[in-house]
């Protein structure tokens, strides 16, 4: 009986209000949440990661490695919970229990502020990919800017959240930040429009590293694309420096793009030319375009088109099938050739700028006397 009584005693007493049973109550909750806790860790790390790991793709397994400790944590913080409903914390003369909501709060607020920081790995995984597919090493390099940048965003916002979890108005921070977002982003005008300028190269992709780019005044091979500026080199071997904001404002002529090179030449006879002659030598242009293998047969154009200065002109247009600059001029060179052997297999010769003066004969009688009146006479 005493022992009994002593049980009662001691189930009988409470703490800041609380009785015993509610504690024991509560240790139990919590302590069933930590048993949880291992056996999820123990679910994913026998069967889950082992099924993800048996699949092709790797997006699952980083989505179950940032899922895993977040859940976990997710449980602990759900046995917390429970324990404080349990406890019934006092409010007088502190507000116990206001507390440990706020606590309660401030571990969900972690949790989902953990979880998010996290699944910027799957993003980041997922254009590492697509980045990986191109040729510009800008995107490559725009990957890990943009990781950092979500990154701090959602740090920046879980502080938000929690500032407004323990019942404390955001507006005037919000305001400040907001001129002082203001500043900064005033005095940082020309960065920031250099790497949007960065952001538009790589979304519309007007060109990668290694293509012959004209912009304005500035021709050569670009060399490097950063997040500021982008280097182009040119042919004098000179490196330009042009700052993406401003090179995004330019048109911009890129010669590698071309599917074809063309050729279009003027090619001037005498004017001693007959007319058969010049049928003649516009079907011989024709046809060694026809049979050159250099020479892209979709479209071409010989024709006898001007009456010149000094020549007859005919005027060749056409494609080379290869866009590489020392094979288009090796086409252009064997096509001159040819029609220079054509010209002289047909007996024409081509035509230089030349002049000629024809001098008619005067009668020697009205020269001498259109010499007497227009020559001055001296006195003796």
């Amino acid at each position: 009986m005493e022992r009994l009584s002593y049980l009662q005693q001691l189930i009988d007493q409470t703490f800041l209000g609380i009785d015993l049973i509610r504690f024991v109550s509560a240790f139990i909750a919590f302590f069933l949440a930590l048993i949880l806790k291992r056996v999820i860790a123990h679910i994913f790390t026998k069967s889950i990661f082992k099924a993800a790991q048996k699949t092709s793709g790797q997006m699952d397994d980083i989505l179950l490695k940032n899922l895993n400790k977040p859940a976990e944590f997710l449980v602990v913080v759900f046995g917390f919970y429970l324990a404080v409903e349990i406890l019934q914390l006092p409010q007088q003369p502190t507000d116990l229990d206001q507390l440990a909501r706020n606590a309660v709060k401030i571990l969900l607020t972690f949790n989902l502020g953990w979880f998010c920081y996290n699944m910027v790995s799957l993003l980041e995984h997922w254009m590492s990919h697509w980045a990986g597919k191109t040729e510009s090493s800008l995107d490559d390099h725009l990957v890990p800017f943009i990781r950092k940048t979500l990154r701090v965003f959602i740090v920046f916002l879980a502080v938000l959240m929690l500032v407004q979890n323990l019942g404390y108005s955001i507006s005037g921070l919000l305001a400040s930040l907001g001129l002082g977002g203001l500043a900064v982003a005033l005095a940082a005008k020309d960065s920031l429009s250099n790497i949007f300028g960065s952001i538009m190269i790589l979304l519309d992709r007007p060109f990668t590293i290694g293509d012959w780019i004209k912009a304005g005044d500035m021709e050569g091979t670009v060399e490097e694309i950063g997040f500021r500026s982008t280097r182009i080199r040119t042919f004098a071997k000179t490196l330009i420096t042009v700052p993406n904001s401003t090179l995004m404002n330019m048109s911009i002529d890129n010669f590698s793009q071309m599917p074809k090179r063309r050729i279009k030449l003027s090619v001037g006879v005498t004017y001693d030319t007959s007319p058969e002659q010049m049928r003649q030598a516009v079907a011989g242009i024709k046809q060694l375009l026809r049979e050159h293998p250099a020479i892209d047969q979709d479209f071409f154009l010989v024709n006898f088109t001007d009456f010149g200065a000094s020549s007859l002109d005919i005027m060749v247009y056409c494609f080379t099938t290869s866009t590489v600059w020392g094979e288009y001029l090796d086409a252009r060179e064997d096509v001159c050739l040819q029609i220079m052997k054509t010209l002289e297999q047909i007996g024409l010769e081509i035509a230089f700028p030349s002049q000629t003066l024809y001098m008619h004969d005067m009668d020697a009688g009205k020269l001498e006397e259109n010499s007497r009146e227009t020559l001055p006479v001296r006195p003796e």
